[in-house]
């Protein structure tokens, strides 16, 4: 691959998105840069065809902006979109064998989020108010949504109750692999309210829907250290770091920022009681704001690979994924896949 085709090409696309007047206030006025790097070095295979696609993080509201990115790879790599989302996507294609080798350089700048008030037109209100396979709004999700939302008529009102009753109601399961399945209609038939971030926040979505509010996953990856509580931050190798958190919109305001699957975090990890003044004061926090030591990548729910021959095992593209012929690599054992993502704070 030529990679100055890349970025001249496809790769231009992602930073003419941020005009020069941006790039400049994005080194100033709260906002952190990172270095995001993912390695992979695939290990050989008995099937010498191998594809492997890589989330790509985009410039996102007014609370994050994709400054550069840069590909080394002796495959054949390409900036691709999927379908539904126009998630962007790099895709690495090995017709032989033989080594398969990509570095991913990108430089994000962050800050840190509240409400954002970017329009929403009726054509993206009625998308984020769509039913996907793993987010139903019918059966039990909507039977549920209506009871929870009883008596609360304003969009904000009927937000706070659901996202209370995510965190009341759901815990964090250390044994649950990467973020979860995100299983949501399984998790209310069955009682079973266990999960990581991507089951507990993938309810908050749903249920957010059910009751007609539009709602919608990000998926991405803590960068740094968190200000508020240490279990909530990494920096250095963040190979195992990924986190999907959720947003909901609320007409006349914009999007509100939660993450109850954080809260449930931080009482397994920090071994505090739900009702504890330090839960609370983050349950008041993470309703309404995101630390921004963390990076999006998309809001991709059910994505559809771009050029899968079928579907990977997650419903979600927040890690990397690498399929042959035969079968797709463990994507949650960086290991055994033989991929690593480091992050390193960038000088102004």
């Amino acid at each position: 691959m030529d990679r100055r085709t890349l970025l001249g090409g496809a790769g231009a696309s992602l930073l003419a998105a941020l005009p020069a007047a941006q790039a400049v206030a994005a080194d100033h006025d709260g906002w952190r840069r990172y270095t995001v790097t993912t390695k992979v070095d695939l290990a050989p295979t008995a099937d010498p065809a191998m594809v492997l696609w890589l989330p790509v993080a985009q410039s996102v509201g007014t609370y994050q902006r994709a400054r550069a990115l840069k590909v080394d790879s002796n495959g054949q790599a390409e900036l691709v979109k999927d379908a539904r989302y126009k998630a962007a996507v790099l895709r690495v294609r090995w017709p032989q064998g033989g080594p398969r080798t990509v570095t991913l350089t990108q430089t994000i700048a962050t800050r840190d989020r509240t409400l954002d008030a970017t329009p929403l037109t009726p054509v993206e209100r009625r998308f984020w108010l769509e039913a996907v396979p793993s987010l139903p709004t019918d059966g039990i999700v909507k039977t549920t949504a209506d009871r929870i939302v009883a008596g609360h008529d304003t969009p904000s009102a009927r937000a706070r109750v659901i996202y209370d009753w995510v965190v009341d109601n759901t815990f964090r399961d250390p044994g649950t692999r990467g973020c979860g399945i995100g299983g949501i209609a399984g998790m209310l038939r069955t009682g079973l309210m266990g999960g990581k971030c991507a089951d507990i926040n993938s309810l908050m979505v749903g249920l957010s829907r059910a009751a007609g509010l539009p709602a919608r996953d990000a998926y991405g990856v803590r960068l740094g250290p968190s200000a508020f509580v240490k279990q909530l931050g990494a920096s250095g190798d963040v190979s195992h770091a990924q986190h999907c958190r959720a947003e909901v919109w609320l007409d006349g305001e914009g999007w509100l920022p939660v993450d109850p699957a954080d809260v449930r975090k931080v009482v397994l990890e920090a071994k505090l009681a739900v009702n504890s003044p330090e839960v609370k004061a983050q349950r008041e926090r993470l309703f309404g704001s995101w630390e921004m030591n963390w990076m999006a990548y998309n809001h991709a729910t059910d994505i559809v690979l771009p050029g899968a021959a079928r579907s990977m095992d997650e419903h979600f593209l927040m890690y990397p994924c690498a399929m042959s012929a035969k079968d797709e690599l463990d994507q949650l054992d960086p290991a055994g896949f033989r991929y690593s993502i480091t992050s390193a704070v960038t000088a102004a």
